[in-house]
């Protein structure tokens, strides 16, 4: 298991049931290296500013992984981590490799909050 502050996803069927019980969902699968843990330290700050979204890390090397690893819009991926981004269940955009906190925050702007008022849960 990763050790980070987020949330853990641990097999197939958790990615599963977090994406589709959860409008926008952020999933950083990666390892605790040099690349990764920036994101993940990004990723535990952002939480508090995008309450509606759910932000959660799964390890790059189980067999579930492949669920990442696999997907189309990362197969061609060189560098960890490997980030996904889903809105509504659909994976919407993915990245690889460190990312800053601008630029994670940027992408949830773009491809998941879209117009709702940061650190509100729409209601």
């Amino acid at each position: 298991m990763l050790h980070t502050n987020l949330r853990h996803v641990l097999s197939a069927d958790e990615h599963e049931k977090l994406i589709a019980e959860n409008e926008n969902v952020m999933v950083c699968c990666g390892r605790m290296g040099p690349m990764c843990i920036p994101v993940y330290a990004a990723m535990s700050e952002l939480e508090n500013e995008y309450e509606q979204v759910v932000f959660a890390d799964m390890e790059f090397d189980i067999p579930a992984a492949a669920v990442i690893r696999n997907a189309p819009e990362c197969r061609g991926f060189m560098g960890l981590p490997f980030v996904v981004y889903y809105k509504n269940g659909e994976l919407v955009h993915a990245t690889s490799s460190i990312q800053s906190k601008e630029q994670i925050a940027a992408i949830l702007e773009k491809k998941l909050v879209k117009g709702e008022e940061v650190g509100k849960i729409p209601g």
